[in-house]
């Protein structure tokens, strides 16, 4: 029961920091020709629509190969990621990496399910010449997993874990 609550507390403040976060983008930002900056011009406010997957991967595929990937393997794919952390036993750190990535996929499915196949980002970091790709907070949720989970799987990151979780 526990599990439950921590799965479905935790996806529901991702994705709740998510849409609030693109439904103001799309309220201060869209239409906006301007980029509002802030720390020193580091970080940056501007609105597009994605309809590819990180950094407009896969923006200039046909559309039913698009809806294909993007929405019905998507959702498969978030569908049995979900159903694997209910039910499999998993370690709490792991547990946590999966939810990061899951709920970020899931924000990103939301919008692209009711938003005809597009994503909302708005934020883009430049340090001088050095500059992101425009994204979002269910951009970083993801990425953040996949490097969690990168380093929880090295000599390091078990340790770590071990260490922390006591397991």
């Amino acid at each position: 029961m526990k599990k439950i609550i921590i799965i479905i507390s935790t996806l529901f403040m991702l994705i709740g920091c998510d849409r609030a976060t693109k439904i103001q983008a799309v309220e201060h930002l869209k239409g906006s020709d301007g980029v509002e900056s802030y720390l020193g011009g580091i970080l940056k406010l501007t609105y597009h629509e994605n309809s590819g997957a990180f950094l407009s991967l896969g923006a200039n595929l046909p559309d039913n190969v698009r809806f294909t990937i993007f929405n019905v393997l998507t959702g498969v794919f978030l569908f049995f990621g979900l159903l694997y952390i209910f039910i499999k036993p998993i370690s709490k750190p792991n547990l946590i990496v999966a939810l990061l990535v899951i709920g970020g996929g899931l924000g990103n499915f939301y919008d692209r399910v009711f938003n005809s196949g597009l994503v909302v980002d708005f934020l883009l970091v430049s340090i001088g010449p050095l500059r992101t790709g425009v994204f979002n907070v269910a951009d970083i949720a993801i990425m953040f997993g996949l490097f969690s989970f990168m380093f929880l799987e090295t000599k390091w990151g078990q340790q770590l874990t071990k260490r922390l979780w006591r397991q």
